[in-house]
């Protein structure tokens, strides 16, 4: 059987901007810090600040609980929620993408995909969760992705056979092969406008450096608890988007190393303060691990 929980508490094609979509970024980023809960009424008072009513934001507690990532945890008489142990491994991968050095890809590797047509469901999804984890698409069955992800892959690759081939008769099961150190052929540039969407790729940098560029300093912490969290619900999933694809083989106004200068100019000005700003107000009894 499916653990239907772990499928969809790790969820790399969540966009941003959404309710929901806040609460994961604030569950990600401030929850482990301040000690793994949060008073419920504090909950709602931070989802507050972004601009999502109280109804809203109970709603998206809710839906983060059914979804295995929270789970509700009264804490000295204190109705609250924590953060599912289970969860932890998911927020971890995250870190590591949104928050790891970006490196342009100088090595590729390439992914052979054959499902049975029974399981075409699971075909269709493996496919959004490629595209979403940042691969381009060669061809019908064939991927591409920087080197740096084959870890990320090979795991999905794994969960999606396994889970499959339980569905169906182990002899129509799926054929993956991943081929590391790929060169790929002829003209990389063009190359990747093909297998990537490069205008929305652009679009996305471009974005968030015009919304985030030019801000004033925050005067106090909850004006940087609010700019930090709406900062990066919208960064987090540019490097899945572009998951380090070479300027120099897109164009030598390519905006991906102006917006990841930015966020961590914003991360080294913003972070703590953010931090901060969530303890008092919905951990008030726990000091944050930054300030031990």
């Amino acid at each position: 059987m499916t653990d239907v929980a772990a499928v969809v508490r790790d969820d790399p094609e969540a966009a941003s901007g959404s309710a929901t979509a806040l609460l994961r970024t604030v569950v990600g980023s401030v929850l482990r810090p301040i000690g793994g809960w949060m008073s419920a009424a504090g909950a709602v008072r931070l989802m507050d600040a972004l601009g999502v009513p109280a109804a809203t934001a109970r709603s998206s507690l809710a839906r983060l609980c059914a979804r295995g990532v929270l789970r509700r945890e009264p804490l000295g008489g204190v109705a609250g929620y924590a953060l599912d142990p289970a969860a932890v491994p998911m927020l971890e991968r995250g870190d590591a993408r949104i928050f790891g050095e970006r490196v342009e890809a100088s090595r590729w590797l390439l992914l052979s995909l054959s499902f049975p047509e029974r399981a075409r469901g699971s075909r269709d999804r493996l496919r959004r969760r490629l595209a979403a984890l940042g691969c381009g698409t060669v061809a019908d069955g064939l991927w591409i992705a920087p080197a740096a992800l084959e870890g990320e892959l090979e795991a999905e690759l794994t969960s999606a056979v396994s889970t499959t081939s339980a569905d169906v008769n182990p002899s129509g099961s799926p054929v993956v092969a991943m081929f590391a150190d790929a060169a790929p052929r002829g003209d990389l540039a063009a190359g990747l406008a093909r297998w990537y969407d490069l205008p929305a790729i652009r679009a996305a940098h471009e974005s968030f450096l015009a919304r985030f560029g030019d801000l004033p300093h925050p005067l106090d912490d909850a004006q940087a608890f609010a700019t930090w969290m709406r900062a990066l619900d919208e960064w987090r999933v540019i490097p899945y988007r572009d998951p380090g694809l070479p300027a120099a083989a897109i164009a030598p106004d390519w905006p991906g190393a102006a917006s990841a200068q930015l966020f961590r100019r914003l991360r080294a000005e913003l972070e703590e303060r953010a931090v901060s700003h969530a303890a008092a107000v919905a951990a008030p009894d726990r000091i944050p691990v930054s300030a031990r």
